[in-house]
């Protein structure tokens, strides 16, 4: 018998399976392109597919755990609206004639590391958000449908790290508890 440990949030003790939760790496390929408005069109309908989702996600976490809880699904919409950050995505696109996916995923490991990098622990902790958002969007413009739970009996989840929205969306029916490596009490 495996024996895991982390940080507690909450009390208590869970037994069960393990089931060993991993990301589905993107990989982002950087690619030239011909029509530059064609991609600035794609990457605003995805940042709109993106904040039609967290609108969806805030719903069900407004359900499930509480305004304190669902409110970063807010926070992540209006990240999704700030001017510097889609100025960054668009302007990528103009001037280097790049794909969305990658200009995206560009301007969002620049964001999250100058987040990464302030002195005040609320940025910080935002820097995690950008990715997030970033990661959605990238997912709205590759079509992939995000987060389908694969186990059939209840589990406790071991991950690296889990976002908000990865847990909002998991059948909490069949989870008895979650372990992770990185994470916050979010």
């Amino acid at each position: 018998m495996k024996s895991y440990s982390g940080k507690s949030i909450y009390n208590g003790i869970a037994i069960g399976k393990i089931y060993f939760y991993e990301k589905e790496e993107q990989v982002i390929k950087k690619e030239q392109i011909e029509d530059e408005n064609k991609e600035i069109i794609r990457f605003r309908q995805a940042k709109e597919q993106a904040v039609e989702e967290l609108q969806v996600l805030y719903e069900k976490a407004l359900k499930e755990a509480g305004e304190e809880s669902a409110a970063i699904f807010e926070v992540h919409a209006m990240m999704l609206e700030d001017e510097d950050y889609i100025d960054s995505v668009v302007n990528m696109i103009s001037q280097e004639k790049v794909n969305a996916e990658y200009a995206v995923d560009q301007t969002g490991e620049n964001f999250s590391k100058m987040f990464a990098e302030m002195e005040d622990e609320y940025f910080k902790a935002r820097a995690i958000d950008i990715k997030d958002i970033s990661e959605r969007i990238i997912s709205c413009l590759l079509k992939i449908q995000t987060n389908k739970d694969t186990w059939k009996e209840p589990v406790i989840i071991l991950a690296k790290d889990l976002s908000p929205s990865e847990t909002v969306q998991m059948d909490k029916s069949r989870i008895l508890g979650f372990l992770t490596e990185l994470g916050s009490v979010n």
